[in-house]
């Protein structure tokens, strides 16, 4: 298991720096630990602890074969969003978000459709046989489907939980999720409300560092719980091979013992073993003769 990110990796890179006091949020007064020149500190070792609580229920999600969506479309988190997601697996937005995309699934999933069959007819050659107009249209088509549901167009089902790295930039996001009672794991800065993320990370949500760091252990726990999923997978398979395994040892060593008592007869199987009765001479000779039959005048 990976390491969890300590309060100094947190301080070096930034987390601790809040907004301006004048624009804090009262929730997340617990959180802070003082102010200075009039800028809020966030308090770092609640910080690392409900980060650590964070990466352990993705961990624990993504064990259990569901997946996470990465959101982060600030311009300071768009990269960041991409690698981290791409390394581990998981589908990402780092563009606009596009209403809809979790409460009008199916619509979407027409349009990340359209992109792939576009794409499909690409790599077969297709297009060469189109005009050079028509050609260039449909690949500059192709290029801004990409840009705008590119990250998530393997997305055929709605992710088990959200992760956010800005909820204020990202409200629609956060908006669509509790709708549909997706959890959702994200920063909260000292602006934010903290109560309407399932999982918050209380940190500064606009520094890259901080951005890198904290993707980068939501990253690592995806790895982890895909990890973990595979090993219980390899374990069910290996339980059901020597169940199967041992299941035919026996059928091969049985055999039956010549004293063992063999399986009686059905009376049908009885019935039919006995010889037909043949009748005696005094049963043949009792029976009367054949009266001849009467013609009608």
């Amino acid at each position: 298991m990976a390491e969890n990110a300590t309060v100094k990796e947190l301080l070096e890179a930034g987390a601790h720096f809040g907004h301006l006091t004048s624009a804090w949020h009262p929730r997340m007064k617990d959180y802070i630990f003082t102010q200075r020149n009039g800028i809020h500190i966030i308090d770092l070792e609640k910080t690392a602890g409900m980060l650590e609580q964070a990466c352990a229920f993705v961990r624990e999600l993504i064990a259990n074969g569901q997946t996470i969506l990465l959101v982060g479309t600030k311009k300071q988190a768009q990269q960041i969003i991409e690698e981290e997601a791409s390394r581990c697996g998981m589908c990402y937005v780092n563009q606009r978000w596009i209403g809809g995309v979790l409460t009008n699934f199916n619509t979407i999933q027409s349009r990340i459709n359209y992109l792939v069959d576009l794409e499909d007819r690409q790599v077969k050659g297709e297009l060469e046989h189109l005009l050079k107009k028509e050609k260039t249209k449909i690949e500059k088509k192709i290029s801004r489907l990409n840009i705008k549901i590119g990250g998530f167009k393997e997305m055929n089902a709605l992710p088990g939980a959200l992760f956010i790295v800005d909820i204020i930039k990202d409200k629609i996001a956060l908006f669509e999720a509790k709708k549909l009672d997706i959890p959702v794991v994200a920063i909260v800065d000292t602006n934010c409300n903290p109560e309407e993320v399932d999982y918050p990370i209380p940190a500064n949500d606009d520094a890259v560092k901080t951005l890198r760091l904290i993707c980068s252990r939501i990253a690592n726990a995806v790895l982890e719980g895909k990890q973990i999923r595979e090993q219980e997978q390899l374990k069910m398979v290996s339980v059901e091979g020597q169940e199967v395994e041992g299941g035919v040892e026996l059928l091969a060593s049985y055999s039956f013992s010549p004293d063992e008592e063999q399986p009686a007869e059905s009376a049908e199987e009885q019935a039919g073993d006995q010889p037909e009765e043949q009748p005696s001479e005094k049963q043949a000779g009792e029976q009367p003769e054949e009266q001849p039959h009467e013609n009608p005048d």
